[in-house]
């Protein structure tokens, strides 16, 4: 487990675009800013950058893991449970929204060096989805790390989490990888992907029947 939060990893993927996202960077910045939000969580990118977005991100996806215990809490009374659903709501609107974006932005850079290559085989999950996938892995594999550590757990619990581990392990480094060899390929003209919006309507006034209804009356 990562010990210092004083250091953020050096990330300069931005500008590598041409090269490619390395990974082993995202990663690298996922567990320094799991680490730190345990701590003292807060934002600390607000520029329109990738690295800015990764954050956003990252930072709804913690958000949600710690809201949806809320919920999920035996003795929550029904306020509790009410707002924590709310909660949820807004900031998986943020999450998906931030999904997109760095979608756009990688887009946008690659636009500039003419790709992708419109004659390209199609790949159906984008960068953003693949960013959003490895978050959650993150926060897994982080939790799953305080389990093995969890002090007078019952018997076979550490090892039973040992095992959990080395699969969250091997998905998240197979899925880096992926994500390395999607780019790889877009750059060479051998895939492409596009915009998927989420077009989400329980946030929306004017789709949810729930909510325009209410609104109505």
């Amino acid at each position: 487990m990562l010990t210092d939060v004083s250091r953020q990893p050096s990330i300069r993927f931005f500008r590598y675009y041409k090269r490619m996202i390395p990974a082993s960077n995202i990663l690298a910045l996922y567990d320094h800013w799991t680490l730190q939000w345990h701590t003292d969580f807060s934002i600390a990118n607000s520029n329109a950058s990738l690295e800015a977005a990764l954050e956003s991100l990252h930072g709804a996806n913690f958000e949600l893991w710690h809201e949806e215990d809320t919920a999920r809490a035996p003795r929550a009374g029904d306020a509790v449970i009410a707002q924590a659903k709310r909660n949820i709501d807004r900031i998986n609107q943020r999450r998906n929204d931030q999904m997109e974006f760095c979608d756009v932005l990688l887009l946008q850079e690659l636009a500039s060096q003419q790709r992708p290559n419109p004659l390209a085989e199609m790949h159906s999950e984008t960068p953003g989805m693949m960013l959003d996938r490895l978050s959650i892995l993150t926060l897994k594999r982080y939790h799953t790390m305080e389990e093995i550590e969890r002090p007078n757990a019952p018997a076979g619990h550490a090892q039973r989490n040992r095992e959990r581990l080395a699969i969250l392990e091997r998905q998240r480094s197979d899925l880096a990888l992926c994500l390395d060899q999607l780019w790889a390929a877009t750059l060479r003209g051998e895939r492409r992907f596009a915009l998927y919006r989420q077009l989400k309507m329980y946030n929306d006034p004017t789709l949810n029947p729930a909510l325009y209804s209410a609104n109505a009356s």
